[in-house]
């Protein structure tokens, strides 16, 4: 193994310097040495590795593509060092400092909100700066410790762990079922007001599966909305019947406020509910107090229980 020096690491910090401000005035201010010394410390850097990190003019100092691509890497690594020394220090002592979370818009308000007051209780040193919104985000440019995803996850080289599956379901209120009658088979969605989101990559398909048959149906209605709780409401009203993940609709089906339509079909390939952090070798341990707890969450959700309402108010076993 390489013995790192302190040389190594003087070097190490003159090209961190060097890469953030492109001016050996500005870098030896940084770091609190002469730009002479942040000169040589290069320069030394660049004989020892036998390659030009950097491209020298009367104006400015610019990182040659090698000389970028090994600040990266030596970010990278100073990034490891100090979250290393924060696991250390917080496992030693009550979880502090901030954790920054990135949470789905209305399943966070609908059932995370309610309970993160208590995660605070747990830890009352610990800050929690939350981002509520159904916008993707770019965890590692917003600095976000955790996010949870719903859907498939792209090959994003994030470390994730399923929380919980995800089903969309069918609902209407019982007002609609008595006004309109109840679907017995997809195709009879072609007559029914249904209630759509745009914002959806199938809209207006609602591709549905029984577990072997597959049926596509072009659906039509009087509401198209990105808002879940606004189509939540409609629902509620009697409008139309609503496609959504089980958790929107769920306590409306436990007081009865919604029914399951064609309770034996769900829409066909929806993924998972998901925790995703930065694929990082080391996670802070307010990150891992948060994953222990979130997966504990999950585990005791109602809409993952055995049984749903259908329609006929009947316990339809999943």
């Amino acid at each position: 193994m390489t013995k790192l020096d302190n040389r190594h690491i003087d070097e190490m910090a003159a090209l961190l310097a060097l890469a953030a401000t492109h001016s050996f005035a500005a870098a030896g201010k940084m770091v609190e040495r002469h730009p002479t010394i942040i000169s040589k410390r290069i320069a030394s850097l660049e004989v020892r590795l036998g390659v030009r990190l950097v491209e020298r003019t009367t104006r400015q100092v610019q990182l040659t593509d090698v000389g970028k691509r090994l600040a990266d890497k030596f970010r990278a690594a100073t990034d490891l060092i100090h979250e290393a020394q924060q696991e250390a220090a917080e496992t030693a002592a009550e979880l502090q400092g901030c954790l920054k979370l990135a949470l789905p818009a209305t399943m966070g308000r609908l059932w995370l909100a309610p309970q993160l007051p208590f995660f605070m209780a747990q830890h009352p040193k610990l800050e929690l700066d939350v981002d509520y919104s159904d916008a993707f985000v770019d965890l590692v440019e917003g600095g976000f410790d955790a996010a949870i995803r719903i859907g498939h996850l792209p090959d994003s080289g994030f470390v994730a762990r399923k929380l919980a599956d995800h089903r969309r379901i069918l609902t209407a209120s019982p007002s609609y079922i008595e006004r309109y009658g109840i679907p017995r088979e997809p195709a009879d969605l072609l007559t029914h007001n249904c209630l759509g989101n745009p914002r959806l990559n199938s809209f207006p398909i609602w591709r549905l599966s029984d577990g072997g048959r597959v049926e596509m149906i072009r659906t039509c209605g009087t509401l198209r909305t990105n808002d879940s709780m606004a189509l939540l409401e409609a629902a509620r009203a009697g409008i139309g019947i609503l496609g959504a993940g089980e958790w929107l609709p769920a306590r409306d089906l436990a007081a009865g406020t919604l029914v399951r339509v064609l309770p034996q079909w769900a829409f066909d390939g929806d993924g998972g509910i998901y925790l995703v952090r930065p694929s990082r070798r080391y996670a802070s341990a307010r990150t891992e107090a948060f994953v222990a707890w979130i997966a504990e969450i999950f585990r005791l959700i109602p809409w993952s229980g055995p049984e749903q309402r259908s329609h006929d108010g009947e316990l339809t076993a999943r």
